[in-house]
């Protein structure tokens, strides 16, 4: 009996080892696309267990195999919250009913108030009558609106009401997703790189191991997923051109051009071979291009409306998915993002070109010099950084608030 115990504690804890260090599940069963290693760096297994067990340090062996990451630890903290939440009963259901918003009053305002107090959303001391929905409660809905990618206007509707009753064993599932997640690819990683956190419609800049710069972007729409790969940045494009990627080429630009003559002039294009030629467009029967096919490609010249805007970070790549600006600047008030072709268009990119520029003499005035030339302007990183485009449908920011967002994909 205490040999099969033995037995038993072992591969109990050799799978618990693994599971922090790796992950449970191997991300490349779930995704072909997968390109994060999953090498094993460690001595020989046996031997590697037996020194631990002889030391006696099993527990502090197990806090050191996960990841030590500003967004593990802070998942942690999440998921621990969480727990103490599901622990004590989770939280009550709203009933359906018509949007609830500033003076409506009910019995579906005081179901409100109790469950926005379950997650600290609300705060504030109910007032003599909790059926009525005050000032403190319209906060208390902002604020959840806020933490679960809904626009934050205080009115409960059916997009809220959906959220609000998310039961919370599947929240603590969500963050345990994500603490998976984390597991597989922050290994092995440099002091300084970038994530993009497609669910959540971010980019973080991670220098020296802490964040020194965040901000909003808008990613691929669902059937133009941005995927979830591993890359490197190496260089920048100021004033980029866009050449029209084949897909979009076929489907979009060249039925508009057939239907609008004007279409490539008003839209600073230009028609080009492959050795980069300009063609005149009034020598091409268009309408013959939809059966015998087009043999040049369209460029989309630099300026302010380019599609790409001013800066293109570049990390090649076989899926032609990169970070860079856009003339589409409203749509980042957005709450959900999912707009682009599968790129990712950010919010503030000078501010992100100027810190990666930095150390080769950059600052704001020489990037704002070479983006007033329109001239396209290439500039190599001398430290090229590692950019992940990762997935994650629960975080947690810097001050410990809880976000959860909608399943894009």
């Amino acid at each position: 009996f205490r040999a099969d115990t033995e037995i038993l504690c072992t591969d109990a804890l050799a799978r618990l080892a693994i599971t922090l260090q790796y992950g449970k599940v191997d991300p490349g069963d779930l995704d072909p696309a997968w390109n994060f290693s999953r090498k094993i760096m460690r001595d020989e297994p046996v031997a590697y267990v037996n020194k631990v067990l002889d030391t006696k340090t099993v527990s502090v062996t197990l806090e050191t195999l996960g990841p030590r990451t500003h967004f593990y630890r802070l998942f942690q903290s999440g998921l621990k919250q969480y727990r103490s939440i599901m622990a004590a009963g989770g939280w009550p259901t709203v009933s359906d009913g018509p949007v609830l918003s500033l003076d409506s009053t009910g019995p579906r305002v005081a179901e409100l108030r109790q469950r926005l107090r379950v997650t600290g959303d609300l705060t504030a001391p109910d007032p003599a009558d909790p059926r009525v929905f005050d000032a403190g409660l319209d906060a208390a809905v902002k604020k959840f609106q806020t933490r679960h990618g809904i626009d934050p206007d205080g009115k409960v509707g059916p997009r809220s009401i959906e959220e609000l009753n998310v039961p919370v064993e599947a929240r603590v599932n969500q963050l345990r997703a994500s603490l998976e997640r984390s597991r597989w690819v922050f290994r092995d990683i440099p002091d300084d790189y970038i994530v993009v956190d497609v669910a959540g419609f971010r980019v973080h800049l991670i220098k020296g191991g802490e964040e020194v710069w965040e901000s909003r972007v808008q990613v691929g729409k669902p059937y133009h997923a941005t995927p979830i790969f591993k890359d490197t940045m190496t260089y920048l494009d100021f004033n980029p051109t866009w050449t029209i990627p084949p897909g979009i080429l076929r489907k979009e630009t060249l039925p508009r051009v057939r239907r609008d003559p004007d279409y490539l002039s008003r839209n600073n294009m230009s028609v080009v071979t492959t050795s980069g030629k300009i063609v005149d467009p009034s020598t091409i029967d268009w309408e013959a291009t939809k059966t015998k096919g087009f043999p040049y490609m369209i460029r989309q010249e630099p300026g302010p409306h380019n599609a790409l805007g001013r800066v293109k970070f570049m990390f090649p790549n076989k899926y032609m998915v990169y970070l860079h600006d856009t003339p589409s600047k409203g749509l980042f008030a957005r709450s959900e993002r999912a707009f682009s072709h599968g790129c990712i268009r950010t919010q503030n990119p000078f501010d992100l070109a100027e810190l990666l520029l930095a150390d080769q003499g950059w600052d704001r005035a020489r990037i704002d010099q070479v983006v007033e030339s329109r001239k396209t302007t290439r500039v190599n990183l001398k430290n090229p950084i590692t950019v992940m485009l990762l997935y994650w449908t629960a975080e947690v920011d810097d001050d410990g608030m809880v976000l959860f967002r909608k399943d894009v994909y």
